[in-house]
């Protein structure tokens, strides 16, 4: 057998590369971090916004395709206004000042939830976004606003056609619809920040094999070096999505 014909034999028994992976995270601890120091809840979010650029940047060197973050739940409007206003006016301003970064650099920018509850101003924020990254391709960068995963899941089921039996995949994809979400794959792993170890209506379907991650760190204070510690974490964890090991059903 030449060396040409080995080389060819050994590159047909590679596994195949691992998909990129779809991790989610609930950003809580902003509002308890700013608490603790004297700070007023608005500082704790500022300071929050920062977390998600070294986010974002961490996911995009440690090679995650979907990184979906939770930054305002439906639930969330019941809080002070002067909070949900300061919210809104950090949201617009992250879409206007990352826009064109992540756009030169292949991120893909995506709002899911709903939208007719948003001023017309960020709504357009959003939009634009959208169209500007569109075709980035490293990295999906979702954010969650007026996010709620139950309504999602009612408005889903509302579209689905009568006398028909439906589909998981017919249902993802009005899922994906409802809250204007790109098609990506379900989470692979779920993180949440700040000590609290609960879903809080978030990415109820996507999530119903995902790996849980629950870090005490409080979102400001979560660098580059937790979300790779959280990967790694997952990565020594076995997924048998209710199967068992063929060594151990062996």
């Amino acid at each position: 057998m030449q060396k040409s014909d080995l080389r060819n034999l050994s590159l047909a028994r590679r596994e195949p590369a691992p998909a990129p992976l779809h991790v989610a995270i609930i950003m809580d601890g902003n509002g308890r971090w700013a608490t603790a120091r004297g700070l007023a809840r608005v500082a704790g979010h500022r300071r929050g916004a920062a977390s998600v650029r070294r986010a974002v940047e961490a996911a995009l060197k440690l090679g995650v395709g979907t990184l979906t973050l939770y930054a305002f739940s439906s639930d969330n409007w019941q809080r002070p206004a002067p909070e949900v206003s300061a919210l809104m006016r950090l949201f617009h301003d992250y879409l206007r000042k990352e826009t064109a970064e992540c756009a030169a650099r292949g991120i893909r920018i995506a709002v899911i939830g709903r939208r007719d509850r948003l001023a017309p101003a960020l709504r357009h924020e959003i939009e634009a976004a959208e169209r500007a990254t569109a075709h980035g391709r490293a990295l999906v960068v979702r954010i969650a606003v007026d996010y709620s995963a139950r309504d999602a899941i009612l408005r889903a089921a509302a579209r689905l056609k009568p006398a028909r039996e439906a589909t998981r995949e017919e249902f993802s994809r009005q899922l994906a619809s409802a809250i204007h979400s790109p098609a990506c794959p379900d989470v692979d792993l779920l993180i949440r920040t700040g000590g609290e170890q609960r879903l809080s209506d978030f990415l109820l379907w996507e999530s119903a094999y995902a790996e849980l991650y629950f870090s005490p760190r409080m979102w400001p204070d979560f660098e580059a070096a937790d979300l790779e510690a959280a990967l790694d974490a997952f990565h020594s964890r076995q997924r048998r999505f209710g199967t068992v090991l063929e060594a151990a059903a062996g």
